[in-house]
């Protein structure tokens, strides 16, 4: 067993400042969606043989006075506290069996910003779709939406649909709806990885490789092309579909030789589809045990797989996303090598 230990008033250093965690930071409210969030990162620390730190978040509310005597009142600090500290607790206990370090925490402040400064120093973040309301509140939802585009390391969101193959119970009746209405359905030991011919797609195919073999997994890597739509009225003449196709799959063949370059025993597929980035990878989602994409990528014809794409798959995905932010990284320097490539536009 890993040490298991909570820091009731944040973790201070000598100088005051708050210990900045490392490895695996997950964060929790209570909610269900946190749970699941927390047990994926445990099982996720344990693989990397990292450390998980537990965090939840809060901020005081204030209240303008309506009267003649207006004026500002805050809510009591100690009970909101009270109640974070006993989330925090109950996280802690629930992954007591794993054989990972794992430290908690409470912190004073929005908890996007709190998980944010954290990303500067950790490995991974994790947490759910969205969260409990209230005081506590809010550490799930909008954080969900705001952390993967700005966050410093890859983010990992759980949604609350993907409870069953977690283990975890859930009264939410659409989620348990949705279940049954999909029945069981096996999970591929596959990593899926979108990309669209970006410098950042490139670094989420490695950040996916690397983690297709913690899993012992197969590296699925998938590039979705759609349809024509409106915006490209301005082209002059009708495009050859299957040429632009014939293009896409020889620079396709090209990223997977230099992939393999760098991975010679990750076991990796390429898989080249017709269709919205959005649907293809959701749908890859009910059935794999990742979908990995980066933050932002290129427009024109093969479509914003990401940016405006990975948006679309968190808010829809029906397993764990994992988003890339984009970075250094020296692996990229001899893709070129390999073969053709989009403009890097």
């Amino acid at each position: 067993m890993g040490a298991h230990e909570l820091h009731p008033d944040p973790a201070r250093d000598g100088g005051g400042n708050s210990a900045a965690p490392e490895g695996i930071v997950v964060g929790v409210d209570g909610s269900d969606h946190g749970q699941c969030a927390l047990v994926w990162a445990a099982r996720e620390a344990q693989r990397r043989r990292r450390p998980l730190h537990i965090v939840t978040a809060y901020s005081v509310p204030i209240f303008a006075a309506s009267g003649l005597d207006g004026g500002y009142a805050t809510v009591d600090d100690s009970v909101i506290r009270e109640g974070a500290e006993a989330i925090v607790r109950q996280a802690l206990e629930k992954v007591s069996s794993y054989d990972i370090e794992v430290t908690g925490s409470v912190e004073n402040g929005d908890a996007s910003g709190v998980l944010l400064e954290m990303s500067e120093t950790a490995e991974l973040l994790v947490f759910g779709t969205r969260g409990r309301g209230g005081f506590v509140g809010r550490l799930l939802g909008s954080v969900s939406s705001a952390l993967p585009a700005h966050a410093k390391c890859p983010t990992v969101t759980i949604p609350l649909v993907c409870s069953d193959r977690l283990g975890e119970p859930t009264e939410d009746r659409r989620v348990r709806a949705e279940q049954a209405k999909a029945g069981h359905q096996r999970v591929e030991n596959v990593v899926v990885v979108g990309v669209d011919g970006s410098e950042q797609a490139r670094v989420a195919v490695l950040e996916a490789a690397d983690q297709a073999e913690r899993l012992g997994a197969t590296l699925r890597v998938v590039c979705a092309v759609p349809q024509y739509s409106g915006s490209l009225a301005w082209v002059p003449a009708p495009m050859d579909r299957k040429a632009l196709f014939a293009d896409i799959q020889a620079t396709l063949d090209a990223g997977m030789a230099w992939l393999r370059s760098h991975f010679p025993n990750l076991p990796a597929e390429s898989v080249l589809k017709d269709g919205s980035p959005v649907d293809v990878l959701v749908e890859e989602s009910r059935h794999v045990e990742l979908v990995v994409v980066g933050t932002r990528g290129r427009g024109g014809f093969t479509g914003m797989l990401l940016g405006s794409t990975s948006d679309g798959v968190l808010h829809h995905a029906k397993g764990p996303v994992m988003v890339v932010p984009d970075r250094e990284d020296p692996r990229l320097a001899d893709r070129a090598r390999f073969g053709p490539m989009l403009d890097a536009s």
